[in-house]
């Protein structure tokens, strides 16, 4: 791929990734399953972008946190 095709991909990307996590952060306070949105989107943002892969990591560890304490 070239460098113009990287950046239409990177930029296709970072428009769906932020528009599903937009939605998702809105969900936090109408009804939704922003728990379930807000990771989808940090995972397709993930994919070009190093932040946003840190970002999914420490949802991940926050979900396995809390289900040890829930015990599930």
């Amino acid at each position: 791929m070239n460098l113009t095709l990287k950046s239409i991909k990177k930029l296709i990307v970072a428009v769906i990734g932020f528009t599903i996590l937009i939605i998702g952060v809105i969900m936090i306070v109408l009804p939704g399953p922003a728990f379930i949105v807000i990771p989808l989107g940090l995972a397709i943002l993930a994919t070009e972008f190093v932040w946003a892969k840190k970002w999914l990591n420490k949802v991940k560890e926050e979900i396995s946190e809390q289900k040890k304490k829930l015990k599930i």
